[in-house]
C-alpha cells in the first residue's frame, strides 16, 4: 500500500471511530427534538456519508425509481447532508426547485456546502420541521424520505404533510429501516420474533425507531408503485442484516 493509499486508509477508519462513538457511546442530549438532533449529529456530521453510505442501503436505487420531472418540485425531508440530490444526476437540473429541508444544523451545513460546491442554482436547503414544511410553491411533485422518517417522533404527521403537499398524482418515495408487524398484511413479509424485538431496542437508542405501523399506514394512504422489503449489511458486523424497504407511492389524483 501506498503512504497516500495508508493514509487515506487511517482516516477512514479514525473516522469510522468517531462516528462509532457517536452511534455507540455518546448519548443524544436536549429537551426538544431539534436539540437531542443536534446534540446527536454535531461531532459526526462532517464524516457522516462514507460511513452511512455502507449503512444505510438502497438511497440510490429509489432515485432510479423515481420518474424525471422537468420542471417539477421535490422535497427531500430530512436531508441530511443533501446527498440525495447527488442521486438524481443529471436529471437534477431539469427540476424547477428542489428544496433540502432539515431540522439538525450541522447536518444542513454540509448541504448548503455541497450546493455551493455543485453550483446547484435550482436547489435551496431549508432549517424546518419536517411536519410542517410546505414549499414556497404550495405544492410537490415529488417528496422523498431518506431514513428520516424512522428519527421524527410523530411521523405520521411527517407522512400526512408530505400528501398535503403533494400535487394529485405526486410520487412520494421512502427508503428507511423497519419491522413488520406480528401479523403483517398479506404482501407485507413476516419477521420472526427476534427480529421485531431486537432491531428496535437497537436503533432505539440512537432515538430511531423502527415502527411496524411505518409500512402500513403508508400503503393506507398512497396508491402503490412500487414496494420492496430486503435486509442490507452493516458496518463492522458481517453476519448481521438490518430489515429496510423502499416504497414508492402516488398520491390519488382525486386525493386533497
Amino acid at each position: 500500500m501506498s503512504a497516500p493509499q495508508a493514509s487515506k486508509s487511517s482516516g477512514g477508519f479514525l473516522n469510522d471511530l468517531r462516528i462509532l462513538w457517536h452511534l455507540v457511546v455518546a448519548r443524544a442530549t436536549g429537551n426538544t427534538h431539534e436539540e437531542r438532533l443536534e446534540s446527536f449529529y454535531k461531532g459526526q456530521a462532517g464524516g457522516y456519508d462514507s460511513f452511512r453510505k455502507r449503512m444505510l442501503h438502497g438511497r440510490k436505487e429509489l432515485f432510479d425509481l423515481l420518474p424525471d420531472s422537468p420542471g417539477g418540485i421535490w422535497v427531500d425531508l430530512g436531508c441530511g447532508t443533501g446527498e440525495n440530490a447527488e442521486h438524481w444526476g443529471e436529471r437534477l437540473k431539469s427540476l424547477q426547485r428542489a428544496y433540502l429541508v432539515d431540522l439538525s444544523s450541522s447536518l444542513l451545513k454540509v448541504a448548503e456546502q455541497r450546493v455551493t460546491d455543485r453550483g446547484w442554482t435550482n436547489v435551496t436547503p431549508v432549517h424546518a420541521d419536517a411536519t410542517k414544511f410546505v414549499p414556497p410553491e404550495g405544492a410537490a411533485d415529488i417528496v422523498t424520505m431518506s431514513y428520516s422518517l424512522t428519527m421524527i417522533p410523530d411521523w405520521f404527521l411527517a407522512v400526512d404533510q408530505a400528501y398535503r403537499m403533494l400535487k394529485p398524482g405526486g410520487l412520494i418515495g421512502i427508503v428507511d429501516f423497519f419491522v413488520a408487524r406480528k401479523y403483517p398484511a398479506e404482501g407485507l413479509v413476516k419477521h420472526g420474533w427476534s427480529t421485531r424485538s431486537m432491531w428496535p431496542l437497537w436503533f432505539g437508542s440512537d432515538n430511531v425507531f423502527l415502527n411496524p405501523d411505518h409500512l402500513p399506514y403508508l400503503l393506507s394512504r398512497f396508491e402503490t408503485v412500487s414496494l420492496s422489503q430486503r435486509r442490507g449489511k452493516l458496518p463492522y458486523l458481517p453476519f448481521v442484516r438490518a430489515p429496510h424497504y423502499l416504497f414508492v407511492g402516488r398520491k390519488p389524483v382525486d386525493g386533497v
